[in-house]
């Protein structure tokens, strides 16, 4: 299925090669303030970066529906995105040489001869791009609620940041393609992709996410926990292979008394002192920040040679990868998982009585 959400439900449609792609937002309040600015400054942060992602570029200019005069009118809202800039015969060859590491047989084994292969269709990150555009919607639909989201690379290959950071600090990573929290950093990552792309290779990354102002409850156990329902939002993200909330799996070399978070009374309120749960606990916001990190894979599509098969007389075969393909995504993918985690916060807000 393509639509996910409960109370709001968002729908992904088209394809990498379509001539359109969109989605369809059901459950926005009428009234609910949007920002086309907001939206398009996120679409930019998507955007491949020069010398270090793809040579395709589109102009993602939105069209949208179910808005007037910079506000929901109640009906599901629809934006979609023209496709141009496409080459489809880069592809051809893919349908008998299935790429390693991408969605290309699985496809061809579940759709057959009907799977659209151009561009890697439906399991594209192209399809991002309407997921970015709705995540900056309902940014706007949470964010009266005191609600604000940032992320940035926590690592690329082997460049790894170990700093700290308060989620009001993390703004500064808008300000660079690498989505880093300072110039050293970024440079050294631009150094890391370049250096796989030299070598017909690619590299992978990890994304933070925080998002603060969370009212403490949020969340429907058992089954549709806030720590879960964002983990299965981001899955969807593709080149996403992994998530760990707070400390993560180092808690398992923790003791409780290391890794519990000890409470105290700050300004009248109750106030967790550390954040080894990540701001969730039995599913449910605690009232700390929520803190979370995805690990991207390197690209799968690369022009070093690989080996395959080919699948029309069942042989071995080598495979070099044509085209126009990022390096590195993870840098891109940063705003993909905040727009993602900004979906899960505006259904769980609405069915837990939060927005109405």
């Amino acid at each position: 299925m393509n639509t996910i959400g409960t109370a709001v439900q968002l729908t992904l449609f088209g394809a990498s090669h379509d001539s359109r792609i969109g989605c369809v937002i059901d459950g926005v309040p009428a009234g609910t303030p949007v920002s086309i600015d907001r939206m398009l400054a996120d679409l930019a942060l998507r955007k491949p970066a020069p010398g270090i992602g793809t040579p395709r570029v589109e102009a993602d200019m939105p069209e949208i529906s179910g808005i007037l005069n910079g506000v929901a009118t109640g009906a599901p809202v629809v934006i979609t995105f023209a496709n141009a800039n496409t080459k489809s015969s880069d592809y051809e060859d893919l349908r008998l040489t299935p790429r390693p590491g991408h969605a290309d047989y699985p496809a061809l084994c579940k759709y057959g001869e009907a799977h659209d292969i151009r561009g890697g269709g439906m399991f594209s990150g192209r399809m991002t791009t309407p997921l970015v555009a709705a995540g900056a919607l309902l940014r706007d639909m949470i964010g009266p609620l005191g609600i604000s989201i940032g992320s940035y690379l926590s690592r690329i290959g082997n460049v790894v940041d170990a700093g700290e950071y308060a989620a009001e600090e993390l703004v500064r990573s808008r300000d660079n393609p690498l989505r880093a929290m300072n110039a050293d950093l970024a440079g050294r990552m631009r150094a890391e992709i370049l250096a796989a792309k030299a070598e017909g290779d690619s590299v992978g990354g990890i994304v933070r996410c925080m998002a603060s102002g969370l009212p403490a409850g949020l969340g429907e156990p058992f089954f549709d926990t806030l720590d879960g329902e964002i983990a299965k939002a981001v899955f969807a993200v593709p080149g996403v292979k992994g998530i760990s909330f707070g400390s993560g799996f180092a808690a398992a070399a923790l003791h409780g008394s290391e890794n519990n978070d000890p409470y105290r009374i700050v300004d009248g309120s109750v106030a967790a002192v550390t954040n080894h749960a990540g701001g969730v606990l039995g599913g449910m916001a605690n009232g700390s920040v929520l803190d979370f990190s995805v690990a991207f894979k390197p690209t799968p599509s690369i022009a070093r040679v690989q080996q395959t098969v080919n699948l029309r007389d069942g042989t071995s075969a080598d495979l070099s990868v044509q085209g126009r393909h990022d390096p590195c995504i993870a840098n891109r993918g940063a705003i993909v998982v905040e727009a993602m985690t900004a979906f899960v916060l505006a259904d769980l807000c609405v069915r837990g009585g939060y927005l109405e």
